[in-house]
C-alpha cells in the first residue's frame, strides 16, 4: 500500500504512546442534571490530552466518533503545540501556522496523527469515525487514514453541500462543498449503519395494513415528465391486469390494458426495471 512521508513522521508516528495519562477534574459548578446525564460529560482542554485521559473509561466503547480537525487553509491561525522531544518539532512550538509556512502540511499532519491513533483505540471494534475535512487538506487525510485504519476500512469518501451560491472569493470555481472522511475499526457487514426506523416513522412511511402488515402504494410509473415516450420509447410500454385472480402481466393475458399515460395525456414512462422482473 502506498504510504505518505512527511517531515517528522518517524517521530510522531508513535508518540500518542508517550503521552501521559491525565485525570479529568471534576467541576461540580457546571453540573447540569448530574444524575440524570447516563454518564455523558463534556471535556475541556488540549485534545491529545483529554482524548488520553478518556482511554482508560472508555477504550474499545465508543460507537461514533465526529471530529473536525483545523482545515489548515492558512487562515484560521493554529498553532503546533505538542510537546514531541525533537529538535525538528520543538522549533515548531508556538509558531502561528499560515499560508506561507512551507511546512503547514507536515506539521498538520504531526498534528493529526497521534490524534487519530488514540481515537481509533477509543472505537468499538464496529466503530465508526467521521472527520470534515476540504481540499486543503483532503488528500493527506486520507493517506494516513488508510495508513492508520487499512484501506478497506474506508466506508465512505461524502461530499457535503455547505453553501449552495458558492464561495464569491474564490480564485476559479466557486466552491459549495467541502467533505466527510468515514472510517471504520473494522470491515462493517453490509447495513451495519442502518438506522433503524422508530414505530412513529414506520407508521407515517407505511400507512397501508393487511394480512401481511404494513405497506404504502406506489405508482408503476416514473413520475419524471421530462422523459417520456417522445425520447424514451424503449420505455413506454402497457401492464395487463387480470382483477378475477390479480395477475399483473407484461404479456397480453386479456386483461385490462394500463399505458404509463398522466391525466391531461401526456405519454409518460413505465419504470426502466420493471421489465425486467
Amino acid at each position: 500500500m502506498p504510504t505518505l512521508h512527511f517531515k517528522g513522521k518517524n517521530i510522531i508516528w508513535n508518540h500518542h504512546l508517550s503521552v501521559p495519562y491525565h485525570t479529568l477534574q471534576e467541576d461540580k459548578k457546571l453540573h447540569f442534571q448530574h444524575e440524570k446525564s447516563n454518564g455523558n460529560i463534556i471535556v475541556e482542554g488540549d485534545n491529545l490530552t483529554a482524548i488520553k485521559a478518556l482511554l482508560p473509561l472508555y477504550s474499545g466503547k465508543i460507537k461514533c466518533i465526529y471530529i473536525d480537525p483545523p482545515y489548515n487553509t492558512g487562515n484560521e491561525g493554529w498553532v503546533y503545540n505538542d510537546k514531541v522531544n525533537s529538535p525538528l518539532i520543538n522549533n515548531w512550538l508556538g509558531k502561528t501556522v499560515d499560508k506561507n509556512d512551507l511546512t503547514k502540511h507536515d506539521k498538520w499532519l504531526c498534528m493529526m496523527v497521534p490524534r487519530i491513533k488514540l481515537l481509533r483505540e477509543l472505537m468499538t471494534d464496529d466503530g465508526v469515525i467521521f472527520i470534515s475535512i476540504d481540499e486543503h487538506e483532503i488528500n493527506s487525510l486520507k493517506s494516513i487514514m488508510d495508513e492508520v485504519f487499512g484501506e478497506l476500512c474506508l466506508v465512505s469518501h461524502l461530499s457535503i453541500l455547505t453553501n449552495p451560491k458558492g464561495r464569491v472569493l474564490d480564485k476559479y470555481f466557486s466552491t459549495n462543498h467541502e467533505y466527510i472522511l468515514v472510517y471504520s475499526k473494522s470491515l462493517l457487514q453490509k447495513g451495519s449503519l442502518v438506522v433503524k426506523k422508530s414505530n412513529i416513522e414506520i407508521t407515517k412511511d407505511f400507512p397501508l395494513v393487511d394480512d401481511d402488515g404494513r405497506y404504502r402504494e406506489l405508482e408503476l410509473r416514473n413520475t419524471h415528465r421530462e422523459f417520456g415516450k417522445h425520447n424514451r420509447k424503449n420505455l413506454y410500454y402497457p401492464f395487463y391486469f387480470k382483477k378475477k385472480n390479480n395477475i399483473l402481466s407484461l404479456e397480453d393475458n386479456g386483461g385490462l390494458k394500463i399505458e404509463p399515460n398522466w391525466d391531461d395525456g401526456y405519454e409518460g414512462l413505465d419504470f426502466p426495471n420493471f421489465a425486467g422482473q
